[in-house]
């Protein structure tokens, strides 16, 4: 994990959102570089700012990482990550596209030179299911295949 990463994110509790996005039974997946040794893929999200409401929150998020529009939807399950010096509260809701072209985005709060998305993409459940579980989002090891994501509720400590 690179030192600017650490440094924005590191050693304090961050609240994200995140969001479960269906297009033809594909879910949008983010793939970041630099989190892990390997390759990391999740659904699109961010930390809350100060004063920015969740969906206002997961707009953003979605807009600058994927080049997608959606509408927020109802809230399905919240996790926590605990690895230091990463700790983050995450709530996860469904969202509806409504716009946009998918384009391979960027994190603002990093700089040009760090961005740690390398792809976005549409994944079907069995292309998700078959990437090695370090790779994935720890939600994916909650349920024996990605199309069961939709039917977690509760919180969850990953």
């Amino acid at each position: 994990m690179n030192t600017e990463i650490i440094e924005k994110f590191g050693n304090r509790v961050r609240i994200r959102v995140c969001g479960i996005c269906w297009k033809d039974n594909k879910m949008l997946m983010v793939n970041h570089k630099s989190l892990t040794p390997n390759d990391f893929w999740a659904p699109p999200g961010g930390g809350v700012e100060t004063g920015q409401s969740i969906a206002q929150t997961l707009h953003q998020e979605f807009e600058q990482e994927t080049g997608l529009t959606i509408k927020p939807g109802k809230f399905l399950f919240g996790c926590e990550f605990i690895q230091p010096p990463l700790h983050a509260v995450e709530l996860f809701f469904s969202v509806e596209l409504v716009g946009g072209t998918l384009k391979i985005g960027t994190d603002p709060e990093l700089n040009p030179q760090t961005q740690i998305i390398s792809n976005v993409s549409f994944l079907s459940t069995d292309e998700i299911d078959q990437l090695p579980l370090e790779q994935k989002h720890g939600i994916f090891r909650l349920c024996p295949n990605a199309k069961q994501l939709e039917n977690l509720h509760g919180f969850y400590t990953i």
